[in-house]
């Protein structure tokens, strides 16, 4: 979208395009004591508040990709292999802090510890018949979550690989 901005100093105008950020977003998966199928989310510092999927912004210069095992270093303190892409979530309404389109990307653990860091106050191991309410959920990451949750069930049933 094309904005059109005055120079507070000699009046001018000023053209600058608002586009939205592009984020990446990671499931975690792993097993809880019992076995099992879990991941694992962050309870974000700042706001919204709620659990969240670890992820964040690409930085200029960045693949999604790269972006994705960053921010999951950064936030859970755990190396990260990406299995496949989920989905490209898109809704302009999806963050409330403003339009943001996120490639979310499923993953596994290959080293480094569960610890909170970075923009994490918490980090838990949720299995998937327990995760948190929707609206004790960031952003739209429980619609996220119930799509994990409808692949993994319906390659199950298929039989399917999950790349």
């Amino acid at each position: 979208m094309k904005v059109i901005e005055r120079c507070p100093h000699c009046g001018g105008e000023i053209v600058r395009y608002k586009n939205p950020e592009p984020t990446a977003d990671v499931i975690i998966e792993t097993e809880d004591e019992a076995g099992e199928p879990a991941v694992y989310l962050i309870r974000r510092k700042n706001f919204p508040p709620g659990w969240a999927l670890p992820g964040g912004f690409v930085d200029y210069g960045e693949t999604v990709e790269h972006a994705a095992v960053r921010e999951a270093k950064e936030e859970t303190g755990l190396e990260v292999e990406l299995l496949y892409l989920l989905g490209v979530y898109s809704d302009p309404n999806r963050d409330p802090r403003g339009h943001r389109i996120s490639c979310v990307f499923v993953a596994r653990a290959v080293g480094g510890t569960a610890k909170a860091a970075d923009d994490a106050a918490d980090i838990r191991k949720f299995p998937l018949s327990a995760l948190p309410p929707d609206d004790d959920i960031a952003f739209d990451h429980a619609k996220i979550l119930r799509d994990y949750i409808k692949r993994r069930s319906a390659e199950r049933q298929t039989g399917r690989s999950r790349a």
